[in-house]
């Protein structure tokens, strides 16, 4: 508290005697604590509260004031207009204050401390002057902090509020409009929910959705692909170890669920963890604990679990590449997510939203789309999805300039090997007419489908997933068949 800040008192009291009393108490620190104004029953102080309650800080109550409305009653109708005004109650003797159903119903209905009116002469105090002002003092403080934290919340959903702008699903098609009262419905209760769908079509936007509209929104959202770590990394990229718990481990390090603490964990194409990982994961789902490598004692966590594939989990449980019971944990509520060429105009609605956002990102003028060339848009069959629909409108801002047109969408840099996707496609569109032996045709075909895939995907890591192959069998195979 500054040395010229005042704290303004409402005081509330219908014995002249005791108002005095309160005034000598508090005289003596007439520098920082004001008694604006005296009322001697409830509602009149109400009204004052009404027209401006950031006139004061601090209420002192008689508990027993006349007029009819008063003690708890009284009590909760303050902070019912302003929460943040802190109220001290003076109560006579008569009261035993050691009561604890008394104390109780006092704290409950919002006051922040209480004391005792001594007997005495009109020159005495209210109470020992030490206790009361430093009760008076304390409630400053703590509406300074309850102000603080309301200014913190406010900024935290401010920043909520501007992610879930950024991450907004644009959609209008009914898949998309049943996806978002889904996410409505289920965001706010602490349920596993699975995600399923191809790669590409949005599985993370709708994780953050979820998270965002949940009870945990200003918590940590942790994302981590789970087919990206090796199987023998990921117990500890999941859990953790302690420093000198192995040889290399020179430091401690906190696992994704001990960053996710509170909050959420995202664990994209999880049809990928290694079977030993599942099991673990199972248990922390079960207990709510952790076993930290190089730790004896088990962590406790609060983790709420979203997981996303682009598999069949149930084959998967058949084929025994993941458990039983993982599954049943992870799938309580499954969200499908569907294939961009099923959603029908959205794919209009999404191309003018990434041509809008990055021609403003890169500064450029925002090209017009002629009627032919959404045509092609929508009879296309994007099988990178709303990734390759991304991607593709990026391409467009860099090449075209003014109008893009449908020659520039046929462009084979923009939509690649668009005949490799076309339902009415033929072997004679395919290769050109050419007549070659089997063995070459394959080779041929798989060079054209592999040039494809590393096309509509950011990487070759990402390719290399999508063909099911691990990275070093990807590159092995564009060496062989010379795909530089």
């Amino acid at each position: 508290m500054t040395k010229n800040s005042l704290i303004n008192i409402l005081l509330i009291e219908d014995e002249e005697f005791d108002v005095l009393r309160v005034r000598n108490t508090v005289s003596f620190y007439n520098s920082v604590i004001k008694i604006v104004d005296v009322v001697s029953n409830g509602r009149s102080a109400l009204e004052l509260i009404q027209e401006g309650s950031d006139r004061y800080d601090v209420v002192i109550l008689d508990y027993q004031i006349s007029g009819g409305l008063k003690g708890e009653e009284l009590i909760e109708k303050i902070k019912g207009i302003d929460p943040l005004l802190q109220i001290i109650v003076i109560t006579k003797m008569t009261i035993n204050i050691t009561d604890y159903n008394f104390a109780n119903s006092l704290m409950k209905a919002g006051a922040i401390w209480y004391c005792t009116k001594y007997p005495g002469n009109i020159e005495e105090y209210i109470y020992q002057p030490t206790d009361f002002i430093l009760g008076i003092f304390n409630a400053y403080e703590k509406k300074k902090l309850e102000k603080y934290k309301l200014k913190s919340d406010k900024k935290l959903l401010q920043n909520v509020e501007n992610l879930l702008e950024a991450k907004k699903i644009i959609g209008e098609s009914k898949p998309i409009i049943e996806l978002k009262d889904s996410i409505e419905k289920f965001a706010k209760s602490d349920v596993s929910i699975l995600i399923n769908g191809n790669s590409g079509t949005g599985k993370e936007l709708v994780a953050w959705n979820i998270h965002l509209k949940s009870k945990r929104k200003y918590e940590n959202f942790i994302p981590i692909n789970c087919g990206s770590i090796p199987a023998d990394l990921i117990e500890s990229e999941l859990f953790g170890y302690e420093k000198g718990s192995f040889t290399g481990a020179n430091n401690y390090k906190a696992g994704l669920f001990e960053i996710a603490h509170n909050g959420t964990l995202f664990l994209d194409e999880v049809a990928e963890l290694p079977l030993p990982a599942q099991v673990k994961l199972l248990r922390v789902i079960q207990e709510g604990e952790i076993e930290k490598i190089g730790r004896t004692k088990k962590m406790s966590v609060n983790v709420r679990i979203i997981a996303a594939t682009n598999k069949n989990l149930g084959n998967e449980v058949t084929s025994g590449r993941f458990r039983e019971d993982l599954y049943y944990r992870l799938n309580v509520v499954p969200l499908d997510v569907i294939p961009l060429r099923k959603r029908g105009d959205d794919i209009l609605l999404l191309f003018n939203h990434f041509l809008e956002y990055f021609s403003a990102d890169l500064g450029v003028d925002q090209p017009e789309m002629d009627e032919d060339g959404n045509e092609i848009l929508l009879n296309y069959k994007w099988p990178g999805n709303v990734r390759e629909l991304r991607n593709v409108v990026q391409r467009l801002i860099l090449t075209c300039s003014g109008r893009i047109t449908a020659k520039d969408l046929s462009n084979p840099m923009i939509l690649r090997d668009h005949a490799l996707i076309k339902e009415d496609a033929n072997l004679e569109d395919l290769f050109q007419g050419q007549i070659l032996p089997l063995k070459d045709m394959e080779k041929s075909f798989r060079i054209k489908y592999i040039k494809y895939i590393r096309g509509i995907s950011y990487s070759d890591s990402n390719a290399a997933e999508k063909l099911g192959l691990a990275p070093s069998n990807f590159y092995r195979m564009c060496k062989e068949l010379g795909i530089k």
